[in-house]
């Protein structure tokens, strides 16, 4: 996910109306728009991705889930194209409880997967995640030890009590979880050892492209080097090419995510079948 500017009303470049801050303020709000649309609509779904073992890497080990949004001309909207504007607001937290909803009914559907979903350390205070939350497990005695839940660093350090308090209650329950987008510029060392996450994610701006960036490589094998420390699997994100799958396997990254191993889709495989048993 990344970050989107939002339209500020107290910024003098906003009072005075520049044209720079009236097509922010004009994207923001038809961004919000569209969101709401969707999630009073029902338009709402998750994308699925493959996270391979590195040791076979062919074998997915679990998939992630991401939010999904059809605008009103039913074009598929990605997460990075509108979570900036929406992820301290209200909305943010409701399509983090649609995701998870969502997450809990592929569980359900395929008692073999694996799943991973995104949601903001803000959520955990949100009732309706929680209750969310506890109606999935509830429903499913094997879906605790099946769920990945992936807190952003920029969220988890903003209220590391509560984070922290959350993980070890869930982690109790079976969940596993992983700190997504790691070094994307919110980065903080100490954290790692109070937090006990399971899965350390590396961020693609890191991963792109390694095979050939000395500099990034050195980065990438200190971030390896950390989460064998802490006792973390390892996450590559966005690996797009055989030859920095190559550098990041022979690196000793545990599990690799992106492009070269397959695009995310809103119709898995065993989402497919269940199509098939219906028709």
């Amino acid at each position: 996910m990344r970050d989107e500017p939002v339209f500020d009303p107290a910024d003098p470049d906003a009072e005075l109306g520049s044209p720079l801050s009236v097509a922010i303020s004009r994207r923001d709000k038809d961004t919000l728009q569209m969101v709401r649309r969707a999630v009073t609509r029902g338009e709402v779904m998750l994308a699925f991705q493959p996270v391979m073992r590195a040791s076979d890497p062919e074998a997915p080990a679990f998939y992630e889930g991401f939010i999904r949004v059809l605008d009103h001309t039913g074009r598929i909207i990605p997460a990075a194209d509108f979570i900036g504007v929406v992820e301290t607001q209200e909305i943010g937290r409701q399509l983090d409880t649609r995701a998870l909803e969502l997450g809990f009914r592929a569980l359900e559907q395929e008692p073999s997967l694996r799943l991973s979903i995104n949601m903001s350390a803000r959520s955990i205070g949100y009732p309706r995640w929680m209750q969310a939350l506890r109606h999935g497990l509830e429903r499913d005695p094997t879906a605790g030890e099946r769920l990945i839940l992936e807190i952003t660093e920029r969220t988890a350090i903003v209220m590391p009590e509560l984070v922290q308090v959350f993980m070890q209650e869930m982690q109790a329950r079976g969940i596993s979880f992983a700190l997504d987008d790691f070094g994307a510029g919110y980065t903080a060392f100490r954290y790692l050892k109070d937090f006990y996450f399971d899965i350390l994610k590396i961020d693609g701006a890191f991963i792109r492209g390694i095979a050939g960036a000395p500099d990034n490589q050195v980065i990438v094998e200190a971030m390896l080097s950390l989460a064998r420390h802490f006792d973390m699997l390892t996450v590559a994100e966005s690996v797009e090419s055989l030859a920095d799958a190559e550098f990041l396997i022979n690196a000793g990254c545990d599990l690799l995510q992106g492009y070269f191993f397959g695009a995310p889709t809103v119709r898995p495989w065993w989402q497919q079948g269940a199509d098939r048993r219906r028709a």
